[in-house]
């Protein structure tokens, strides 16, 4: 298969809003796909490449400096092949010899398929191919039940080798993937509402827990041994030796548990989330010691517990590792629930986790038997910068480059702006049709990729909080920032300033 034929099908899903589409376009090319390119393939789709980490920075592709291909020549082959070479440079000229393969791979790549495979080694592909839509368009693709796809790759933990079975295995074969401990299984998501309020009218009676600010952990034991995985299944056990510890004296016999992972501050508060994910790192400090808080439990002493409901998955939970549980009440009254979530706030997470008690555990599509409460936060801020779009967006400014008022200079000039982060969400075809007719009037220079502005154009950003960040300046970053509106109505002197934002750090 061609990569150019990855890249069409790609544009396609990206330009459209519709999920049938999306997994329209999806199913069509994996039908096109040989049995040896699914996995490399399906990797690139999800923008995680099926060798894991690269040692690729943007700012390392950025300073490439080459000449595209006039003509796509690249297969999918091709392609695995140099990321395989990148994923092993290793020790001494690694950098070097880094470079030199994406170097070349860049020149062999046309300027719309380098793109691509830039945001696929970044994580950064802005198709809506999400796992559950191609779980979707495999079960097209295979003449496959959605929920016989979903199972099997949530069981496998590997979403390729799952679109392997369904396009080139039987029916009967896709529905022998078993849940087995020590093999990690793809986590369960959850929707999102406004208030705990909301969220109970979805679920009827649920488990209202705490939302942890930390980094999500499954962990599974298997006799004696003790296995720990991130969200994403990456193994990260010997970089957590105090979880593999307390999870080993737990009873039970064979165990998995599904949790979150953070650290402690002297007052017993969640410290912020770039510090627990500082343990997951190159080098284990103890320093910063990790506390594993577990919300379920798929497994115990030989007995799967995935398809039994909520209810009973927490009391076997309780039994298992009750002093390790996520704080919870079970309620179906909607003043409890908003008691319980003011309280998560003023204990500094969140928000809280709203999840039916009659639900099993399910992988793919976010349903309504998980809901995540948090509060929304805005702020007035400027836009620095836009960024030219690809794909539908090809042609019109698209992704912003926000800044935050310093009034005192604490960073920089008195009265300057300092970035606090980009964004590319909530941008509708209306808005983006005025950001590329207005922009060019503030503009001071531009480059290829971006046109800069003066710090005159105010935007409302929505933003589910800030994280600290040594990319910027001012020491912390949006987190999930997306486009509310523009505000012409209000003066950049009373936007609001990095010294704000800044104070939504905890710690």
């Amino acid at each position: 298969m061609r990569l150019s034929e990855v890249v069409t099908a790609s544009q396609l899903v990206g330009s459209t809003s519709s999920r049938l589409g999306k997994i329209a376009a999806l199913a069509d090319l994996l039908t096109l796909a040989e049995p040896a390119e699914l996995v490399p393939l399906t990797g690139l789709l999800l923008a995680s490449p099926r060798q894991g980490r690269l040692g690729v920075g943007w700012r390392g592709l950025a300073a490439l400096e080459v000449t595209h291909a006039d003509a796509a020549t690249l297969s999918i082959a091709d392609v695995d092949e140099a990321l395989t070479a990148v994923a092993a440079a290793s020790g001494s000229g690694s950098h070097a010899a880094r470079n030199a393969l994406l170097t070349a791979l860049a020149s062999a790549a046309t300027s719309d398929e380098w793109h691509f495979l830039a945001g696929a080694m970044l994580g950064e592909l802005r198709t809506g191919a999400l796992s559950g839509v191609l779980l979707d368009a495999i079960a097209r693709a295979s003449e496959r039940t959605p929920a016989a796809v979903r199972r099997a790759a949530m069981l496998s933990g590997d979403l390729g080798e799952t679109a392997v079975l369904a396009l080139t295995g039987t029916a009967e074969q896709l529905d022998e993937v078993g849940l087995v401990v020590g093999r990690p299984v793809m986590p369960m998501l959850a929707a999102t509402a406004t208030t705990p309020t909301a969220a109970l009218e979805l679920t009827g009676e649920a488990s209202v827990e705490y939302k942890l600010d930390g980094a999500r952990i499954q962990v599974h034991r298997r006799g004696d041994s003790v296995s720990v995985y991130t969200r994403s299944l990456a193994d990260i056990t010997h970089r957590v030796p105090e979880i593999v510890e307390i999870v080993s004296t737990l009873p039970g016999g064979d165990l998995i548990l599904d949790g979150e992972t953070l650290s402690l501050d002297e007052d017993g508060g969640p410290r912020p989330f770039q510090e627990t994910m500082s343990r997951f790192g190159a080098d284990v400090s103890r320093e910063l010691v990790l506390r594993p808080w577990f919300f379920d439990i798929l497994h115990a002493g030989g007995r799967d517990l995935i398809d039994e409901p909520l209810s009973v998955r927490s009391a076997e939970l309780d039994r298992v590792a009750g002093g390790w549980r996520v704080p919870g009440i079970r309620t179906d009254d909607p003043e409890e629930a908003e008691r319980f979530s003011r309280e998560a706030l003023d204990a500094g997470h969140e928000g809280v986790m709203v999840k039916s008690i009659d639900a099993p555990y399910t992988a793919g599509r976010r349903g309504k038997s998980w809901i995540k409460v948090k509060p929304v936060y805005t702020y007035d801020l400027v836009v620095l910068a836009a960024e030219w779009g690809s794909g539908r967006r090809r042609g019109q400014l698209s992704n912003l480059h926000l800044g935050a008022r310093d009034p005192d200079g604490e960073f920089g000039e008195p009265g300057g702006f300092v970035m606090v982060g980009k964004t590319f969400k909530g941008l509708t075809d209306e808005i983006l049709r005025w950001q590329t007719q207005t922009f060019p009037y503030f503009e001071t220079h531009r480059t290829g990729a971006a046109v800069f502005l003066r710090p005159e154009v105010v935007v409302e950003i929505a933003i589910d909080g800030v994280q600290r960040s040594p990319r910027y300046p001012g020491g912390v970053a949006l987190r999930f920032a997306r486009v509310k509106r523009y505000r012409d109505d209000k003066p950049v002197t009373e936007t609001d300033t990095i010294q704000t934002l800044r104070a939504l750090v905890r710690g």
